[in-house]
């Protein structure tokens, strides 16, 4: 959910602040396992779309030489940058947008996605700027909120849709974040479905994945 936008003004001061509160008592009812899952046996040179308050860091393992974490909003970057001095690895947090990454072609080893597609204004451009970024034969870590496979759940997201983002920093619960992931060339190499529902608020994210894909074929413009 953290709030990357090329075209508005990347500060939520209300939304940033409520991000990183929620962020931190829900790692308490077991996101903290997840972000642990996410980063397992990661290596090498990581960019990070989205780092949030920088909650991920500390999880990052000693096999990751260097990691470049992308934030945009104020609040939570300065959050990240008190985060980073702390890590284990090397972290440089940096001002940017999900659809255009300040970072070179091709340099590194692994991206990472942390419940940031859902609140990005152009999906299919930032996970182009992905490719980009990553290695050919270069690794996607993903963990999102996504859409309902089916029923109620999944028609009150869509009808959500139409207010949610306006409250929650551009944050939507009816996107398809796998799909879009495939559809942008990279191949799933694990995905695990599951539901996360730390408070009664968060029932319209609750549906989420888990899960890791490949850069196959990169290509030198998004």
């Amino acid at each position: 959910m953290s709030p990357l936008s090329p075209t508005k003004s990347h500060s939520h001061p209300i939304f940033a602040r409520l991000f990183a509160r929620i962020s931190r008592s829900e790692d308490k009812y077991g996101v903290t396992e997840h972000r642990r899952e996410l980063l397992d046996r990661l290596a090498g040179r990581v960019v990070v779309v989205g780092a949030g308050s920088g909650l991920n860091f500390p999880h990052y393992p000693a096999t990751v030489s260097e990691v470049i974490a992308v934030e945009p909003e104020p609040y939570l970057r300065r959050l990240a940058e008190q985060a980073a001095a702390t890590a284990s690895v090397p972290v440089e947090v940096i001002d940017g947008s999900a659809e255009q990454l300040p970072v070179e072609d091709h340099t590194f080893d692994a991206g990472v996605l942390s419940l940031v597609l859902c609140s990005v204004d152009d999906v299919d451009r930032a996970l182009a700027e992905l490719r980009r970024s990553i290695k050919p034969g270069g690794e996607l870590r993903f963990y999102e909120h996504v859409a309902a496979e089916q029923g109620a759940l999944r028609r009150v997201q869509h009808l959500l849709d139409h207010l949610w983002p306006r409250l929650f920093g551009g944050c939507h619960t009816a996107r398809e974040a796998v799909a879009a992931i495939e559809q942008a060339g990279f191949e799933i190499d694990r995905c695990r479905r599951f539901s996360s529902r730390p408070c009664l608020l968060a029932l319209p994210t609750s549906p989420q994945v888990i899960g890791s894909a490949r850069n196959s074929v990169a290509t030198r413009e998004p």
